[in-house]
């Protein structure tokens, strides 16, 4: 409703004062062109790629968002207390319903890939094309500041924001502002436009996707505010739908032949090369949307391992040295902590379950010199820790809770492994989403990490059935996934290859999840 504010305003300032008289602004015109004027081919390039990326960032958020269709300024994530729900569903009260059960279906149309529970393959899209938004970013904003042309976008004199102001006026009313050739220069309206999308949305886009990241809010200290990022992460992509939307309407309006020879052909002309070539270039960008859903379908772990080669090493060398140190308290814990995953089947967990995990042993071998078995006791002598800290889930809801259990440190120093072991298997009683036995895969260096535990307790309880009862991990850089519920042994391997797929894990083989998830 804030939005139509302005307008409202404006309409009461014509009907009350008429129109505003706009000024000439710039300081060079179509018959001098004493100033920056035209579109260099580095222009022309990054506005094609910018917009290519930009669309398939769109359409990969689409699905991510869907997977999780809620939207909260708060970290707690219950239910009801989001500001926008984009589900038709409210979480019943009568039965157990999970994230998982949660996520919504959204058409390929309008999303990448689209469908339902396709968030690994979304957001491998995701990051290859953020990837390439920020190098089109740097690389405009690099040239942009070694010529003239920022004189085009930045303003230099106050007076922008009242003629901008004015400009709105006539749009608001539907009129048509006097309108400079934009080869020369751009109206005070469309040179705030231009600015706010290059320096602020596109920042602020970057700074709400790195503040989504486990690694960053558990680290440091109240960075935590990952929902409100995530809500403005949604609506800075809701910008950009609207900013497309609105500049190519008033291209089309403004002298679509002209306007096209500008930007794609960079001459002032009315002939047709220019409107013909960006409709071959949209076409282009439709096409690289055709080949992304089949790649999605047909070629997913293609995908997958190219997103890998590219973002794992960044990772490593990044998000992955940040070692987690956040702390919350206890009365921050949330009050609500949505459930996830397939609770166990197997009747020898159900039998443990019911002796409430008395008999219940930790086996701990592969490439170890001291391979053991441990009961709960038994664990719970080697030494416990405790941490309050916030939980993300790869679906983008948080939560946050106590923690308490045994350091995998200490685990590690009391098997020993072998220098072969360069990889932890966790194995649980439960199944993944579409069948097999549940495991996950964590570099030995990692669960050597503070904060990475084997739990026992939450929120100042024994572990419940639900939430992974009588054992599971916590690594607190990485998304939830990677935290498994309902651990029957840990095994230490040479590589993650040697299990299962191959991939690190069942969502990795299954759902093409990412191998390590610090963001």
């Amino acid at each position: 409703m804030l939005a139509f504010v302005p307008v409202l305003v404006a309409w009461g300032q014509a009907a009350r004062f008429g129109l505003p008289y706009i000024p000439p602004l710039l300081p060079y015109s179509e018959s001098a062109a004493t100033g920056p004027h035209g579109f260099p081919m580095w222009v022309r390039y990054c506005h094609f790629f910018n917009f290519l990326f930009l669309t398939m960032l769109i359409r990969s958020g689409l699905s991510i968002l869907m997977d999780h269709p809620r939207l909260y300024f708060n970290n707690d994530c219950t239910p009801g207390t989001e500001w926008i729900r984009l589900s038709p569903l409210s979480v019943p009260a009568d039965r157990m319903w999970t994230a998982k059960d949660d996520a919504r279906y959204i058409s390929p149309l309008a999303a990448l890939p689209g469908y339902r529970h396709t968030i690994g393959i979304a957001r491998s899209w995701h990051f290859l094309n953020v990837y390439g938004f920020i190098i089109t970013g740097l690389i405009f904003v690099s040239l942009l500041f070694s010529t003239t042309q920022w004189q085009r976008l930045v303003p230099t004199s106050g007076t922008v924001f009242v003629q901008a102001w004015s400009t709105f006026v006539h749009y608001a009313n539907f009129h048509f502002p006097p309108e400079p050739n934009g080869y020369y220069g751009y109206n005070a309206l469309q040179q705030l436009t231009y600015f706010g999308m290059v320096f602020v949305m596109g920042p602020l886009s970057i700074a709400t996707g790195l503040a989504m990241s486990p690694a960053l809010v558990n680290h440091f200290s109240r960075f935590g505010g990952r929902q409100a990022a995530r809500s403005i992460h949604f609506m800075a992509m809701l910008g950009y739908v609207v900013f497309i939307i609105v500049h190519v309407t008033l291209v089309a309006l403004t002298g679509f032949m002209r306007n096209m020879n500008h930007i794609v052909v960079g001459t002032d002309d009315l002939g047709p090369l220019g409107m013909i070539l960006g409709f071959v270039g949209i076409g282009v960008v439709l096409l690289c949307w055709v080949v992304a859903h089949y790649v999605s379908w047909k070629r997913p772990r293609r995908l997958q391992h190219l997103q890998r080669t590219i973002s794992l090493p960044l990772l490593l060398a990044t998000f992955n040295r940040v070692a987690p140190g956040q702390r919350y308290r206890i009365d921050e814990a949330s009050p609500h902590f949505w459930p996830n995953g397939k609770m166990p089947e197997r009747e020898d967990w159900k039998r443990l379950a019911a002796d409430h995990f008395r008999e219940y042993r930790l086996q701990v071998g592969g490439l170890v010199e001291n391979p053991v078995e441990l009961s709960l006791s038994e664990l719970q002598a080697l030494g416990m820790e405790e941490f309050v800290t916030m939980h993300h889930c790869i679906q983008g809801w948080t939560g946050i809770a106590q923690w308490k259990g045994v350091p995998m440190k200490t685990l590690v120093d009391l098997v020993k492994p072998t220098p072969a072991a360069h990889t932890v298997v966790f194995y649980s009683f439960g199944k993944g989403l579409y069948g097999g036995d549940y495991y996950e895969t964590q570099r030995l260096e990692d669960v050597l990490q503070p904060a990475c535990l084997l739990a026992l307790e939450m929120n100042q309880r024994s572990l419940s059935d639900l939430y992974g009862a009588p054992l599971r991990l916590r690594v607190e850089n990485q998304l939830g996934y990677k935290m498994v519920k309902w651990i029957e042994r840990i095994e230490f391997m040479e590589s993650e290859k040697h299990v299962g797929q191959g991939e690190g894990g069942k969502n990795e083989d299954d759902e093409y999840f990412d191998l390590l998830p610090n963001i």
